[in-house]
């Protein structure tokens, strides 16, 4: 059946607080901190009057906590999809041993059933720390799609303000060194592709990035162009959505929680570019930026997206070697 626009998918990555502040070294995130009950009610009141349904990857510890449990069945139960975005969220997932990874998955798996009624069928891994076990993992349980590559020139040039605004010691930086991901990650194709494993197969479907150029056009990235000039941030985006035409390539977006909030519901993340920026600007600006990916596209849940894709490339999943602990990181 012909579609009357071509397909494009849409996901939040729901990092809670204490998430950030943990990936940032800050103290205190051990007391999990969290702005849930401020950001899921404005969430899923922008979505329902934008008439969308998208993806939200949930972490497992926040699915674990009782006090969570209605705001996060309310995703569901508005008919958004559910993915796995780990249990501990730490960027250094990669850093894991595969058993580690088993587990860390698996208590993801059980905690977000048990609190949301789905059972994942796709994974996003914190800060795109991803790594052969984790592929072999995700395959061998059943799941359909991988979300986790972000083909991106600029990540090096990231990673270094961010760290410039961190304090990490020597073992925080280790962990940290490919948070956003490698060269070899962002020359990684910006289609969807099937990685090849030994057995069977995994579709990975990139967070979009600019075609040619391989610049980031997700939210946060706009938000750093928008609080310079908004126009610009326009023009920017609209530049990559005629480029993704052009290309052939079903753009896949990213929101983040930092994209609906502002410093005054949480000051503690101001070091964001973007977060000065009010919330009723910064909602208005995702509203119109879905506003125009939704006039030449056809907006879909990423499981949705990934059942519409065939005949895909296989690719090789190469990834550096990396040292593995016996225990879990902290």
């Amino acid at each position: 059946m012909m579609l009357p626009k071509p397909i494009a998918s849409l996901s939040l990555d729901l990092d809670d607080k204490w998430s950030y502040l943990k990936t940032h070294g800050d103290l205190g995130w051990e007391s999990l901190p969290s702005y849930l009950e401020v950001l899921v009610p404005r969430v899923l009141a922008f979505l329902k009057a934008k008439n969308l349904t998208i993806t939200f990857f949930i972490v497992g510890q926040d699915a674990a906590l009782p006090k969570n449990h209605d705001l996060l069945k309310a995703i569901a139960d508005a008919g958004h999809e559910i993915g796995n975005h780990s249990y501990h969220h730490e960027p250094w997932l990669h850093l894991y041993s595969p058993v580690q990874i088993e587990a860390e998955i698996a208590r993801a798996e059980d905690e977000i059933g048990n609190a949301t009624g789905q059972r994942p069928v796709g994974f996003r891994a914190p800060g795109y720390g991803l790594s052969r076990a984790t592929l072999s993992v995700l395959a061998r349980r059943g799941y359909l799609y991988d979300a986790s590559t972000l083909p991106n020139l600029l990540a090096p040039l990231v990673r270094k303000y961010y760290f410039k605004t961190a304090k990490f010691n020597a073992e925080q930086s280790h962990q940290r060194s490919m948070l956003g991901g490698t060269l070899r990650d962002a020359l990684r194709p910006i289609q969807p592709y099937r990685w090849k494993m030994e057995s069977t197969t995994l579709i990975e479907i990139p967070v979009t990035t600019m075609p040619v150029f391989r610049t980031p056009i997700h939210l946060s990235y706009l938000f750093a162009l928008a609080s310079i000039s908004r126009k610009v941030g326009y023009q920017y985006f609209n530049a990559a959505l005629k480029l993704c035409s052009l290309t052939g390539t079903a753009p896949s977006l990213l929101l983040h929680p930092t994209d609906f909030l502002d410093c005054d519901d949480v000051s503690e993340l101001c070091f964001i570019p973007g977060m000065r920026l009010p919330s009723e600007e910064k909602l208005e600006f995702v509203g119109d930026i879905l506003r125009t990916l939704s006039q030449q596209f056809i907006i879909l849940k990423l499981q949705q997206h990934a059942a519409r894709l065939s005949e895909l490339p296989a690719v090789e999943p190469k990834f550096p070697l990396v040292t593995i602990s016996q225990e879990r990181l902290v």
